[in-house]
């Protein structure tokens, strides 16, 4: 397997190949908006970013700013060697229901206590927005990263990179 190259970010873009291995976590003031179907589920100002090498960022929403009768407890877990272990939700709505595609971190790891108690969102399941601009899933059913025209990858998901 070859393994891809990294494109160059123009200017106001990121690269996720320069994101940093352990991830971090950073605040982002813009606003994120995250509708299911007809329904808005988040709205925040106070959401952050993880940023993983060969990721784009994956977005962390306080639960203050999301409308709680749409999570419901599902039976998914998973962990992450950096960020502990999650538990999913089911996002509900009155005519839709999308299984397994919210988590949270309830005691994650020290690096990452900032990230308790918000929830993240698979951005194929839903119409996601960061300042207006429609959020693009990254590829592969895993993961959970957010791409917007200020990130570039090319980023781990694509078809042939996840041995790298």
């Amino acid at each position: 397997m070859v393994r891809p190259s990294r494109i160059s970010p123009r200017p106001g873009q990121e690269s996720a190949w320069d994101y940093p291995r352990p991830p971090t976590v950073e605040a982002d003031p813009r606003r994120v908006q995250i509708w299911f179907g007809a329904v808005l589920i988040a709205d925040s100002r106070k959401a952050v970013r993880v940023l993983e090498t060969y990721h784009p960022p994956s977005w962390y929403v306080p639960a203050s700013d999301i409308y709680r009768p749409a999570l419901q407890p599902s039976r998914v877990t998973s962990h992450c060697e950096w960020k502990g272990s999650a538990t999913y939700f089911d996002v509900v709505t009155t005519d839709q229901v999308s299984k397994g595609s919210a988590w949270v971190y309830l005691d994650p790891m020290p690096a990452f206590v900032s990230i308790a108690s918000h929830v993240a969102f698979y951005p194929r399941e839903f119409r996601c927005t960061i300042d207006g601009e429609l959020v693009h899933a990254q590829p592969g059913g895993f993961y959970g990263g957010w791409i917007t025209r200020d990130i570039v990858g090319p980023f781990k998901g694509s078809l042939g990179m996840d041995g790298w």
